[in-house]
């Protein structure tokens, strides 16, 4: 889970990371505790704020309000802005860059290093600048590595990136995160320096042990939806595309991606994926309801595909806990087909074909997304 850049911040900040003073700004009228430039940045999970006009610098309170008024309520890079972060701004300072991430085939840590940051590593002759090495998950492997790949580089950037190195090898482990970059890491000339901008990837399955992200998701469940979901519910709901043209019910992570590749594969653009774990109902339709009420929210959604595949649950009690949800979702009247797969699908048939306005039941999953689609099964 991608940590917004305010969260990361604080969080880094409060393990002795030095960041810049900031404030988060949800309405206009926030005014920073701080006098002097600042910048305001949106706080979207994703990069690349910057060229897409979503960090505005700022040189007084009314343009502060001016930017906030303009950015606030926007989407970019597909993403609504629901905050701002007010953040003063540094002085003259050099660029680096650092960056601590779990290589997913070997397990070991990837430590990226250059005296070029911000938005010039981006570039051919940044990526050149990269120092690179891998060390395995422990603080003092970490720190090694960094000062190994630094040592060769002038001062102050070099005592900064492993004095960097070292703060950041002891986060990464402890909160055991999966990626965390500093970019750009601005150094002073005296050697200090601070984190001009944090990313940082929290690992949801370490939640159970990482009670610092728990209550941050719990905290701000607006700004982290998904996980807030899944950590008060225990299922699974992203959604892929605000524009998005077919709605998702479905059950199974690895089968409802591979619904989501076969519909990308015929130009059908699906809205969300999710996981509502059938198995796990006990008789009470809430995350059907849930899930038809966030489908219900695409603008663009002209249909539903419910794919089951239960193997705990009957499938005449998952046909009357459909039912019951999609009434209790008046909002969602597009089309509605069902494909189920499981035990009790006799039954289910009755009990859907029994419905005033029953749903399109298809059990051959290719014809159902067809039906959708408009593709000729």
């Amino acid at each position: 889970m991608l940590i917004l850049e305010h969260d990361a911040k604080e969080i880094l900040h409060s393990s002795g990371v030095p960041v810049p003073r900031g404030v988060l700004a949800a309405s206009p009228g926030v005014a920073p505790p701080f006098d002097g430039p600042c910048f305001v940045k949106v706080q979207i999970p994703a990069g690349g704020r910057g060229k897409a006009g979503g960090i505005v610098r700022a040189e007084t309170t009314a343009e502060i309000e001016a930017a906030l008024k303009r950015l606030l309520g926007t989407r970019i890079k597909g993403h609504p802005v629901r905050e701002c972060r007010i953040e003063q701004a540094v002085g003259d300072a050099a660029e680096a860059y650092l960056s601590l991430a779990v290589d997913p085939v070997s397990g070991g840590i990837d430590v990226l290093l250059s005296a070029t940051g911000g938005v010039e590593i981006e570039s051919a002759a940044g990526r050149e600048s990269l120092e690179t090495g891998r060390a395995c998950r422990d603080p003092g492997a970490i720190s090694a590595t960094v000062a190994a790949l630094a040592d060769n580089l002038p001062d102050p950037v070099r005592g900064a990136l492993i004095d960097a190195g070292g703060r950041l090898a002891d986060i990464f482990c402890r909160l055991e995160t999966t990626q965390i970059e500093i970019n750009p890491l601005l150094v002073g000339p005296n050697g200090t320096w601070i984190a001009g901008d944090a990313k940082m990837i929290a690992d949801e399955s370490a939640f159970v042990r990482q009670a610092v992200f728990a209550e941050l998701v719990r905290a701000r469940a607006g700004s982290y939806p998904e996980a807030a979901l899944k950590l008060a519910q225990d299922f699974d709901y992203v959604e892929l595309d605000p524009d998005g043209e077919i709605g998702l019910v479905t059950t199974g992570a690895g089968l409802s991606m591979q619904l989501i590749d076969e519909m990308l594969e015929k130009g059908v653009r699906p809205y969300n994926f999710c996981d509502i774990r059938s198995g796990t109902f006990r008789g009470d339709p809430g995350r059907l309801i849930w899930t038809m009420q966030q489908v219900a929210r695409g603008t663009n959604v002209r249909g539903v595909l419910v794919n089951i595949f239960a193997g705990v649950t009957h499938l005449g009690e998952l046909a009357d806990l459909l039912l019951q949800a999609r009434a209790a979702v008046p909002e969602l009247t597009v089309p509605m087909v069902v494909r189920l797969v499981g035990n009790g699908l006799d039954e289910a048939k009755e009990i859907l074909a029994a419905a005033d306005d029953p749903p399109i039941l298809e059990v051959d999953l290719e014809k159902a997304v067809d039906l959708l689609v408009g593709t000729p099964a």
